[in-house]
């Protein structure tokens, strides 16, 4: 009894330390069904949740420095996590910043994606919303190589300045390079980002070039839309040039919000599209529920993924 109640004892205080210390946990969950082509047209159980440690601190002479690891139960099934290696991403993003200057490696963005918008509104308990093959995260050459991505940011008033590499370990091939810039402003009542990203690397790769611009409203009247527009190039062999284009629009009234999107590739092969439709209902106190559809067209001989559905709850803890 009494080790039962000294380690019970010592297990508070530490979380009493450790909360002193800058140390969080966050976490989400999701429940509900999804189904539709994507699925075997079989409609089936979806769960899913998500554990964040988040902790931060502060030198002497005030820097401040963060770091967080990202938990996800369905990550790598049977396949040992790299969260824990130093030469690889597993989830941790590391950052150290002073005033308007940040530098932050790990699991982040790259300078193209940070600069960019995603024309997604809304959310799906298993993002079915945005599983069409119209839809780009904005990713650009993200995850060339290891997916271990190191960003410097700067901020002043409302620019963002990015600058990105992702390093091949091998070092046989040349890093991926990017940079961008996002600007957001108030204007005659509403709410304006433009955001412009670029990405190079090795000319080994099909693709070594790619360019793209977002812009974003969101009108006082609970109104969002949101337009990108890419281009990937070949600098090497002059290939045909591969261009996406997006549009997303919403609407928010209450705890109701209603997103929509659209979006094309096109590619030397065909045009490759889609469509996705986001409803949501905010429950309050970090629970929603969540509709979530997609589908898909893709040019002969490829076969299109179809479509996908799903209706549930997501929890934010």
């Amino acid at each position: 009894m009494k080790t039962v109640l000294f380690a019970t004892t010592a297990l508070v205080a530490s979380a009493g330390i450790a909360a002193a210390q800058g140390v969080e946990l966050s976490g989400s969950a999701e429940m509900g069904i999804v189904g539709g082509d994507a699925y075997g047209d079989v409609t089936q159980f979806w769960t899913d949740i998500d554990v964040t440690f988040s902790m931060s601190g502060e030198t002497d002479n005030g820097l401040s420095f963060t770091a967080s690891v990202d938990l996800d139960e369905t990550d790598s099934d049977n396949v040992p996590s790299a969260a824990g290696g130093g030469m690889t991403q597993g989830g941790e993003t590391i950052s150290i910043s002073a005033g308007g200057a940040t530098l932050t490696m790990g699991d982040t963005d790259g300078a193209f994606d940070a600069a960019l918008t995603e024309v997604a509104i809304g959310g799906a308990i298993d993002d079915a919303h945005t599983a069409h093959s119209g839809y780009t995260g904005n990713g650009g050459f993200d995850g060339t190589y290891d997916g271990q991505i190191a960003r410097f940011s700067y901020a002043f008033e409302g620019f963002v300045g990015h600058i990105s590499a992702e390093m091949d370990d091998t070092g046989t091939l040349d890093p991926v390079w990017g940079i961008g810039v996002a600007y957001t402003a108030e204007l005659a009542g509403l709410d304006l980002g433009i955001g412009l990203g670029y990405q190079t690397t090795d000319d080994l790769f099909v693709y070594d070039e790619i360019m793209g611009i977002s812009v974003s409203t969101t009108f006082d009247n609970g109104l969002q839309a949101i337009l990108n527009y890419s281009q990937a190039s070949d600098s090497n062999t002059g290939a045909a040039d591969v261009t996406h284009m997006a549009i997303g629009l919403g609407y928010t009234m209450n705890a109701l919000t209603i997103g929509v999107n659209y979006g094309q590739f096109d590619t030397p092969a065909g045009d490759f599209s889609g469509f996705g439709l986001a409803v949501n209902y905010d429950l309050g106190g970090g629970a929603a529920i969540q509709f979530g559809y997609s589908d898909s067209d893709a040019p002969a001989p490829f076969i299109s993924r179809g479509d996908q559905f799903s209706l549930g709850v997501a929890m934010s803890f």
